[in-house]
């Protein structure tokens, strides 16, 4: 039997957490070698200097970002750069013929105006109408095409996985808004050193941030718009809570028409009935984190309140794998005709 051909991946600043999940992930991938990684300020150290974890797992050395060898040495890269610096990255990585799979917001956005109202000036506006956005459950056919896929945001990915078939079906009470109460582990702000994150800051504490201005809100209106057709009105508050990893995002749905248990529970298991990594729950039972960590999926519960006119909807994610690197790998299986789990099918890790 003829042996498959390994699918060569590269990690563009993988000394994050985010890269770090990836190296993990790619340890295990049964049809993706990891070739190259770089890492601007770790350059000559090997992998497992800042990620012990991964000791005789990934034998790596942080190499500088040369495109010309990324070229030779890889088919698809992972760029996990910060927001602006992936643009021209992307760019010349997409031109070189590699296949891209941008964990930034740069390429989130169909409309730049909306990126840079929210960002910065896009550099190369003339990519957002190639690239893809990165969510396969509501555009996989798409992805699966695609050359550069903007994988989303973790806040964005627990949102719109409970809100989009609502929204797409016309549940939604028009000129309401929907609620969002989100609330995140501290390693979704990275692991750049900020007085904010620090343990003895967020440690037995709770507080929303960036109320009415967190740029997660116009990634959520921008891609429910998109999936569903029809205008999307959010408020989105996020909150940082002291856990290392997790999203739990409860939402408050007005509803156009009174609608039953049974009625939900049909729709979601109609969207996501089959879906690998999406879980609903039985009606009534809301998610954990702790039920998700370290895996893949997306946990859904929803509990029907105001008499049938307000639905509560919760997702449970773990913002490091379904919410970046473990999405952006289910992306990369898609692009490259693979099974869509490979390497994803690992199980929560309880407690």
């Amino acid at each position: 039997m003829a042996v498959k051909k390994k699918i060569r991946a590269a990690i563009v600043g993988a000394s994050g957490y985010t890269g770090g999940e990836l190296m993990r992930l790619l340890a295990g991938h049964p049809r993706m070698e990891l070739t190259v990684v770089t890492a601007r300020q770790a350059v000559g150290r090997p992998v497992v200097d800042l990620f012990p974890s991964l000791r005789d797992c990934c034998p790596l050395v942080f190499r500088e970002y040369d495109p010309v060898e990324l070229a030779a040495a890889a088919d698809v890269v992972f760029t996990a750069l910060p927001h602006k610096a992936a643009i021209e990255v992307v760019a010349g990585l997409a031109a070189a013929g590699l296949r891209v799979v941008d964990l930034s917001a740069d390429f989130r956005f169909s409309d730049a105006a909306v990126y840079e109202a929210w960002y910065q000036e896009h550099a190369r506006p003339d990519l957002l109408d190639l690239a893809v956005y990165g969510l396969p459950e509501l555009f996989r056919r798409r992805i699966v095409a695609a050359d550069i896929v903007g994988n989303p945001g973790c806040y964005p990915t627990a949102a719109l996985i409970g809100l989009a078939p609502l929204f797409r079906e016309g549940l939604v009470a028009a000129g309401r808004p929907v609620f969002i109460d989100a609330k995140s582990g501290a390693s979704g702000a990275g692991r750049t050193l900020a007085a904010g994150s620090l343990f003895c800051e967020i440690d037995e504490g709770l507080k929303p941030y960036k109320v009415g201005s967190h740029r997660h809100q116009p990634e959520i209106v921008e891609q429910l718009g998109r999936y569903a057709g029809v205008p999307a009105e959010v408020l989105f508050v996020p909150h940082l809570v002291p856990i290392s990893r997790g999203i739990v995002s409860t939402m408050y749905v007005p509803l156009r028409q009174d609608a039953s248990t049974e009625d939900i529970a049909a729709l979601y298991g109609r969207y996501y009935g089959a879906e690998p990594f999406v879980r609903p729950l039985p009606a009534g039972e809301m998610p954990n984190v702790l039920a998700v960590r370290g895996s893949n999926f997306c946990d859904i519960g929803f509990v029907s309140a105001a008499a049938g006119r307000t639905l509560v909807v919760a997702t449970a994610i773990d913002n490091l794998v379904k919410g970046a690197a473990g999405q952006a790998i289910q992306n990369a299986n898609l692009m490259f005709g693979l099974e869509e789990t490979a390497g994803l099918t690992g199980l929560p890790l309880y407690p």
